[in-house]
């Protein structure tokens, strides 16, 4: 009997009774991170990562029973044995490893293998079945090192700055703005933050990540932040009125898709920053063999690509459609951080 299936709530492992990231509420949900299409209110209690819980509870109803373990540590969920570990996402974010009867299935939530310092580095997890996702499962997506993507801001930013237009990058609220604000050189020049974002800092700062600082984006810091500063904000913000206060502007996005030239072109912007918190094509197979497992589940995105390549190179590949989610790939979406 395999661990897991997918049911119209979502992943169900029937030997603990639960569901990982369920779409609709459940007696018992295990949460692999906090974005709002994979942690959802209503259920009767959560477990999460330590580090996941307060981004949590800004997500769950007042007064949402949230149980939390450390990472790496096993605990009994009913005849299953199940430890969480780091899926290097976002802050919190977890692969939920399952184990029964000899077997070890490892749902890999949303990850990425990539730098970043404002979450905890990914660990690949020795099992027989690994779901991944498939977000950018195509061998176009290849992501350049984190260090060369900030250099490219902070000379642009420069550039701006020479030109006297303040630069507006847009990044979703929660997971990408903390990544690219833990990245950023604040003797250049002041930084703002969009009021979706600022909600997020004291849970990340809580866990230690380091932040430069920074000003709310506001009408008040608007004169600080005019033609030298660089303001964090979420796509929403390119349709509001919010954006006149700052004057002159160039205009960025940042986000995985920025790699396909026509998605830029989508919109009127300046730049685009191919930065993503999900793994790309070389990671998904770099983790794929890192875990040993010989059956593969992908889900999301490009799984049928990424399943038939498997399937050629021998693995037992299959996919979950799991339909109920926010499309990833839209720029107006900021239920997850592409």
């Amino acid at each position: 009997m395999p661990l897991i299936e997918l049911t119209e709530r979502g992943i169900y492992c029937s030997v603990g009774d639960f569901y990982i990231d369920p779409s609709r509420p459940v007696k018992k949900a295990i949460i692999t991170h906090a974005h709002s299409d994979h942690a959802r209110p209503g259920s009767k209690a959560y477990l999460c990562a330590e580090s996941c819980r307060e981004l949590l509870a800004l997500r769950l109803q007042k007064g949402a029973t949230i149980e939390t373990v450390r990472f790496g540590d096993e605990i009994q969920i009913g005849d299953a044995t199940v430890s969480l570990h780091p899926a290097g996402h976002i802050l919190g974010s977890s692969q939920i490893r399952i184990e029964h009867g000899g077997n070890v299935c490892v749902v890999s939530g949303d990850y990425k293998l990539q730098q970043d310092h404002s979450c905890e580095a990914f660990e690949p997890v020795r099992c027989d079945h690994f779901v991944t996702e498939a977000t950018f499962a195509l061998p176009l997506y290849r992501w350049e090192a984190e260090e060369n993507v900030f250099k490219d801001i902070h000379t642009w930013w420069q550039r701006n700055q020479q030109e006297s237009r303040t630069s507006i990058i847009y990044a979703y609220a929660l997971g990408k703005t903390q990544r690219i604000l833990a990245g950023l050189h604040s003797d250049i020049g002041p930084i703002g933050l969009h009021g979706s974002a600022l909600q997020f800092l004291a849970p990340y700062k809580n866990q230690g990540v380091k932040f430069p600082s920074v000003l709310s984006a506001n009408a008040t810091n608007a004169d600080a932040l005019r033609s030298k500063g660089l303001v964090l904000a979420p796509p929403s913000a390119m349709k509001e009125s919010w954006l006149k206060k700052f004057g002159a502007c160039s205009e960025a996005f940042a986000s995985g898709w920025m790699q396909v030239r026509g998605k830029r072109r989508m919109r009127a912007l300046d730049r685009g920053f191919v930065i993503s918190d999900h793994v790309d094509w070389d990671g998904i197979l770099e983790t794929i063999e890192a875990t040993g497992a010989q059956h593969i589940t992908a889900t999301h995105g490009d799984s049928a690509v990424l399943v038939r390549y498997l399937q050629e190179k021998g693995y037992r590949a299959d996919a979950l459609e799991i339909t109920d989610r926010a499309p990833t790939s839209s720029f107006s979406n900021e239920a997850d951080s592409v």
